[in-house]
């Protein structure tokens, strides 16, 4: 029975999307991503023009799936807006043990890679950490707004600096196999907060 092209071509972005953010992208071969989903090699330019038409759906498979991810913890209302954030920065711990810290965030690897990717790369991986951001700024206006941080925080700065050391952080827990560098980084910034 022949393969659905939809589903294929979803399993290729998925297969990808774990071989990116363990490999990144200068290393992440196509072969190996096609032999693993079961697709001949002269397949590929079915479902993808290029490499580089691959590598940006697959990020953004990656960024709808970490907005996701925000979303789900940001804007979760049972919670205080600060406490939303240890969870997401909890989940994300785990998240990286489960994998035994090999792999780390699709959009920090590329960003790292940046000067080796074709030039649409900068422009996408730019706009989604700004939409994280937004995201972060968000839940930190609403612990504004109820008294956890103080008035005269900027939000959209606190934001930016989270996501600066956040991409460090993911960095360093790979490097050193380890949920350390990520429990430092979220106990100080929220304990830096200004309240």
């Amino acid at each position: 029975m022949a393969r659905d092209y939809d589903d294929t071509r979803e399993e290729l972005l998925r297969h990808g999307m774990a071989v990116l953010t363990e490999q990144g992208f200068g290393n992440a071969g196509i072969d190996g991503i096609l032999r693993a989903v079961g697709v001949p090699k002269g397949s590929f330019y079915h479902y993808f023009a290029s490499k580089e038409a691959f590598g940006l759906a697959v990020l953004e498979r990656y960024d709808r799936y970490f907005a996701a991810k925000l979303d789900r913890h940001l804007l979760d209302a049972s919670l205080p807006p600060l406490q939303r954030i240890r969870r997401f920065a909890e989940e994300a711990r785990d998240g990286m043990a489960k994998y035994a810290y090999a792999r780390g965030c699709l959009a920090g690897n590329l960003g790292q890679e940046v000067g080796q990717l074709p030039d649409s790369f900068r422009s996408r991986v730019s706009a989604i950490f700004d939409s994280w951001q937004d995201r972060l700024a968000t839940c930190l206006q609403e612990a504004q707004a109820n008294g956890e941080l103080a008035a005269e925080a900027d939000c959209q700065t606190l934001a930016e600096y989270f996501w600066i050391g956040w991409e460090g952080a993911v960095m360093r827990a790979r490097l050193a196999t380890s949920d350390r560098p990520i429990e430092l980084f979220i106990e100080q910034f929220l304990t830096g907060l200004p309240r």
